[in-house]
């Protein structure tokens, strides 16, 4: 009886066209990043494909902004945007989307920055630096193809 039930609410789970549509815009806009950075990089291969798919940060399109705009456009399309929940999806795709473009990108350019001075203490002083990880935002247009591929998945799977 619980294993029967838990298995009810696995599959609800992966029927849910709101779960369903941000997984697909997500692997998405992860496959279509992989693809350009291999493309970029012609002599690094598949294993620059896969690290760029699960572990890099930035790139287009943007998979922050997919998925929040694929959730937001989902739910949508399934719940009405006169409902609540539009209303938080939606508000939670601006401040993520936000996040991505502005804050990500700050603070990357920021630690950027701070790099290439550490780099400069050391060669000019000799003293100790350990540099900062930079963590890439993305750019609007990074972020403008990743919510146009979301919207896109949604109302694909939506209606199609």
């Amino acid at each position: 009886m619980l294993v029967s039930k838990f298995l009810d609410s696995i599959g609800a789970f992966f029927a849910n066209p709101v779960i369903l549509s941000c997984l697909v815009s997500w692997f998405l806009s992860q496959f279509i990043k992989g693809v350009l950075a291999l493309i970029r990089a012609r002599k690094k291969g598949f294993q620059e494909m896969l690290a760029t798919m699960f572990w890099r940060t930035g790139g287009m399109p943007s998979s922050h902004a997919a998925v929040v705009s694929s959730m937001a456009t989902s739910v949508a399309l399934h719940e009405g945007i006169g409902s609540n929940l539009f209303a938080v999806s939606l508000f939670v795709a601006m401040v993520v989307i936000r996040d991505a473009m502005g804050v990500r990108r700050a603070s990357g350019l920021q630690a950027s920055a701070l790099n290439v001075l550490g780099r400069l203490i050391v060669d000019k002083l000799g003293v100790d630096f350990q540099p900062v990880e930079e963590i890439k935002g993305h750019a609007p247009s990074e972020v403008l193809a990743g919510a146009f591929l979301g919207i896109l998945v949604s109302a694909l799977y939506t209606w199609v």
